[in-house]
């Protein structure tokens, strides 16, 4: 009653079955991963094998990820929070893998990365900060689980197996599923009880360890943070003399979706949200170009120095004496006594983490820099 978690894409079903015959049923692809779709599909729905698009302006990334089989149809609907299985036409035996891991993640998943994501260390001050959310809806029928896969690796991987820890968070099972290992406690994380399956999965592809937890009472909701999890896996062994964990490992993404085995047709994800908390902060810095009798001319350079891209900015600077504006473009502003408000154009509000933007003026009175500049995100 093994199945197998891996997310090394399926390359051939028989070198698949072969590996399945040795485990006893299991089924694992070890097969090196092909993965040529395009990640900026702009299409609604996907159907190819693992096609993906972006969602919230590359915040996350959607994939149909159809990696237990070659020969099943299914396609799913993407929104701008999730997506859902609009088709699925596949059976697997539930003494196996399912056929896919539809799903939506922040981070790495075979090259494919979100946008501004930095795999996280374990022993790093941000990894306790590195939360997650979800919503999910599921059909009265079918075989399959609602999950977390996050996934953890000894370098700062962003391509290729993960060959740390693979952590699944099983929010809901139907029928006679079972995760990879064995059952080895029930422990209660974040006042939630789960069941805790541990295994080390050999794949011939870079092996790695297996720590499941599946909720002893189903939910069609999950809000935690990732070290909940992973501070139990390091406390654990997953084959003789193999901790499960290492804090010198790196977080590499977070990903969440659906495992069907058969049925999973109407299996919704309605709300997802991973990663370190978004901070939207600016710096302005101020610079003399230009000057002559009675004036000069002057630029000031607006940077994201957040962690999440800024839509606006505004700066505030104050003059030393009865310095004017007569003239301010990239920009839009007022002058109220010695403070000038300036606020971005149309075009430069929107910044990435780390980019910047600058904005020119022509001033009046003595060559001087502002005795005060402030940058807020307005």
């Amino acid at each position: 009653m093994q199945s197998v978690r891996t997310r090394i894409l399926l390359a051939a079903a028989t070198a698949a079955a072969a590996v399945g015959a040795l485990l006893g049923g299991a089924t694992p692809a070890t097969a090196t991963a092909v993965d040529t779709d395009t990640v900026t599909a702009t299409a609604t729905t996907l159907c190819g094998q693992y096609d993906k698009q972006t969602i919230q302006n590359g915040r996350y990334i959607v994939q149909n990820n159809r990696w237990g089989t070659e020969n099943t149809n299914q396609c799913i609907e993407v929104t701008e929070s999730g997506f859902r299985i609009s088709q699925q036409d596949g059976v697997k035996p539930t003494t196996g893998a399912p056929i896919s891991y539809p799903s939506v993640f922040w981070g790495c998943h075979y090259d494919n990365c979100t946008n501004d994501f930095k795999p996280v260390r374990a022993s790093s001050s941000d990894f306790p900060k590195v939360g997650t959310k979800v919503s999910m809806t599921y059909p009265s029928t079918g075989t399959y689980n609602g999950s977390y896969d996050i996934w953890f690796d000894p370098t700062e991987r962003r391509g290729g197996q993960n060959t740390g820890l693979e952590i699944m968070v099983w929010l809901k099972k139907t029928g006679a599923v079972q995760p990879f290992g064995t059952k080895v406690a029930t422990k209660t994380i974040a006042g939630v009880s789960y069941d805790v399956w541990t295994g080390r999965q050999y794949t011939g592809n870079g092996d790695f360890n297996v720590v499941s937890y599946v909720r002893t009472t189903a939910s069609g909701t999950a809000d935690f943070l990732v070290k909940d999890f992973y501070n139990d896996a390091l406390l654990r062994k997953c084959a003789v003399n193999v901790p499960c964990a290492d804090t010198s490992w790196y977080l590499t993404s977070v990903q969440a979706g659906f495992e069907p085995w058969s049925g999973g047709t109407g299996l919704s994800l309605t709300n997802f949200t991973a990663g370190l908390p978004v901070v939207i902060t600016c710096a302005a810095a101020f610079k003399v170009v230009n000057s002559w009798p009675g004036g000069f001319q002057a630029e000031v350079t607006v940077s994201n120095t957040g962690t999440g891209s800024s839509t606006t900015w505004q700066n505030q600077l104050t003059w030393p004496g009865t310095q004017k504006i007569s003239d301010l473009w990239n920009a839009t502003g007022t002058q109220t006594g010695a403070t000038l408000t300036a606020n971005n154009a149309t075009w430069n509000g929107p910044l990435a983490v780390g980019a910047s933007t600058q904005y020119g003026m022509v001033v009046q009175g003595a060559t001087a820099s502002p005795k005060s500049l402030t940058c807020k995100n307005a």
